[in-house]
C-alpha cells in the first residue's frame, strides 16, 4: 500500500511541471500535399544536426489476403533486402558509413520504413530511401530468409504462455477478420506466399497517394519539398483499393476458451471487443481506463486484486483503439489455485465501477497524469516523427498535442460513469486461461473447448 500512495505523490509532483509544457501553441508542423498524392508533414526543429524521417503507407496486416496472412508484414521487412540497383548490404554500409539508420517494419494498421541521418547526410538518405521505397528486389532468396524468420518467430509464442492467451484471445475475438491474427501472419499463411504475391501487394499498395513522409529535424517545410520532391518524382500515384472488414460480432455471453500447460503460473485475459481510433468517446475512455486499470499501481485493479487481495504481481486494463474495432483486454498473472477468484474479483470491480462511478480525486489524478506525461510523448526527434506519423494516419490533426490536454480535462465525473456502462461488459465477455486446468478448475464460466491459438 505504502508503494501505492508514493508512486500517486511522485506523479502528482510531477504533473504540474509536465502540464506546464502540454499547452502546445503556435504550430507544432506543417503540411503539404505533393502533385504525386503524397502527404508530407515537417517539424523544423534547428536544434540539432540531425533529421528523422519516417515513410507511413496504409499497407499493415490488415490488408492481409485471407489465404495470405503475413504478406503485409513480409513485404516491409523485405524492403531493405536489397533493391534492382544496389544488395542490402551496400545499403547498410552506406548508411552506417555517415552514422545513419534505415528500418523498415508493419504494424496491424500501417508499414513504415525509418530513416534517421545527420542534416549534411540528408542528400545519401533521400537517395537510399527512393531506391528502398521504388525498385525493391523481393528476391526469392531473400523472401525464403524472411519466411523462415517469421515461422520462427511464432513457433517461440507458442512456447511462451502469456503469448498464447494473446493470441488465441485475438482469434477467438475477431475471428475472420484481420485483427485475429499476430502481424507476422500464420504458418498456413506463410507456407502459401509466393513472390508474386508480395510484389503484388507492394504494387497496390506502396504508392505516394497511400502514404505519408514525416520529417522531423534540421529542414523547413519548403526544404523538405523541394529535396523530397526531387527524390520521390518517379514514384506514380495509383487508384489504391483497401480491404474494408466487417467488425467481428460483439461476445453476446461469457465464453472460454482453456489452454492447459504445465505451469504453476496461470496467464489470462479477460475482455471483450473495444472501439476504433476514430470513436470520439476515446478520451473520456483514456480517463476511464487510467483509473480501472491502465494507471499501474495507482489503478482500482491493482489496488484491489494485487495490494488487497494479493492474487498477483500485477494486473493492468487496456483500449487498443486501432484503425477499425480493436479489443479491450484486462490481463493478468495469478497462481493456478487462484485463478477462478481473480476472475470474479475483476467482474465485481467492474460491476462496482458501472455503480458508483469515479471519485472527484480520482478524476484529477488521471486528468494529472494524462496531461502531465503527454508532452514525453515528444521530448526527441525520434518520439515527435512517431506521434506525426500516427496523427496523420489516423486522423487527428496538426492541433492534437494542442488540443489532446483539452479534451482529456473536459472529461467531466458523468462523462466516465457513461462510457464505462457503454463499453464494459461484465455479464459479456471472453476470457482465456493458460495454465494447470485441473489445478484451475474454472467454475461458473461456460468452456468452449481446451485449444491451442491457430498460428498454422
Amino acid at each position: 500500500m505504502m508503494t501505492k500512495v508514493l508512486l500517486m505523490l511522485l506523479s502528482l509532483a510531477l504533473a504540474p511541471s509536465l502540464a506546464s509544457t502540454s499547452a502546445f501553441s503556435g504550430e507544432i508542423a506543417r503540411k503539404t500535399t505533393l502533385p504525386n498524392g503524397l502527404t508530407l508533414i515537417v517539424a523544423e526543429r534547428p536544434q540539432l544536426p540531425t533529421v528523422h524521417l519516417q515513410v507511413t503507407i496504409r499497407a499493415g496486416a490488415a490488408a492481409d489476403p485471407t489465404e495470405r496472412r503475413g504478406v503485409a508484414n513480409l513485404t516491409a521487412e523485405t524492403l531493405l533486402q536489397g533493391t534492382t540497383t544496389q544488395e542490402a548490404q551496400t545499403i547498410n554500409r552506406r548508411i552506417e558509413a555517415v552514422g545513419g539508420s534505415i528500418n523498415s517494419g508493419a504494424d496491424r494498421d500501417f508499414a513504415t520504413i525509418g530513416l534517421s541521418v545527420l542534416k549534411k547526410d540528408l542528400g545519401l538518405g533521400l537517395e537510399i530511401l527512393a531506391d528502398v521505397l521504388m525498385h525493391p528486389l523481393f528476391s526469392e532468396q531473400e523472401l525464403a530468409r524472411k519466411v523462415a524468420e517469421m515461422k520462427a518467430r511464432l513457433h517461440r509464442m507458442e512456447e511462451e504462455p502469456r503469448q498464447v492467451v494473446q493470441l488465441a484471445f485475438a482469434e477467438k475475438l475477431f475471428g475472420s477478420h484481420p485483427y485475429a491474427h499476430p502481424v507476422e501472419g500464420t504458418l498456413k499463411g506463410l507456407e502459401a506466399i509466393r513472390r508474386s504475391d508480395v510484389q503484388g501487394f507492394y504494387e497496390a499498395f506502396y504508392r505516394p497517394n497511400n502514404a505519408a513522409i514525416t520529417i522531423v529535424g534540421q529542414v523547413s517545410l519548403e526544404e523538405a519539398v523541394s529535396r523530397v520532391s526531387k527524390a520521390l518524382e518517379n514514384w506514380k500515384p495509383v487508384p489504391v483499393r483497401r480491404p474494408s472488414p466487417t467488425t467481428p460480432p460483439a461476445v453476446r455471453a461469457p465464453q472460454v476458451v482453456k489452454i492447459d500447460r504445465p505451469i504453476s503460473q496461470a496467464n489470462l485475459i479477460w475482455g471483450h471487443l473495444g472501439i476504433a481510433r476514430s470513436n470520439p468517446d476515446y478520451y473520456a475512455l483514456q480517463v476511464m481506463n487510467y483509473i480501472l486499470g491502465g494507471g499501474g499501481f495507482v489503478s482500482r485493479l491493482m489496488d484491489q486484486i494485487r495490494d488487497n487481495l494479493g492474487l498477483t504481481y500485477g494486473i493492468y486494463s487496456h483500449f487498443n483503439a486501432l484503425e477499425y474495432p480493436g479489443s479491450f483486454v484486462i490481463s493478468v498473472e495469478t497462481q493456478n489455485q487462484n485463478t477462478n477468484r481473480a476472475v470474479s474479483e475483476i467482474r465485481k470491480e467492474i460491476r462496482r465501477y458501472l455503480e458508483k462511478g469515479v471519485t472527484e480525486t480520482e478524476l484529477a489524478e488521471a486528468k494529472a497524469y494524462l496531461t502531465g506525461s503527454f508532452p514525453l510523448r515528444m521530448d526527441t526527434n525520434a518520439k515527435t516523427v512517431r506521434l506525426l506519423s500516427a496523427m496523420e494516419i489516423y486522423g487527428l490533426g496538426l492541433d492534437y498535442p494542442e488540443k489532446y490536454p483539452q479534451w482529456i480535462n473536459g472529461v467531466t465525473a458523468e462523462e466516465v460513469l457513461r462510457v464505462a456502462r457503454k463499453y464494459l461488459h461484465p455479464e459479456q465477455f471472453l476470457l482465456v486461461v493458460a495454465g494447470d486446468q485441473k489445478e484451475i478448475a474454472l467454475q461458473d464460466v461456460p468452456e468452449i473447448r481446451d485449444q491451442k491459438p491457430e498460428v498454422r
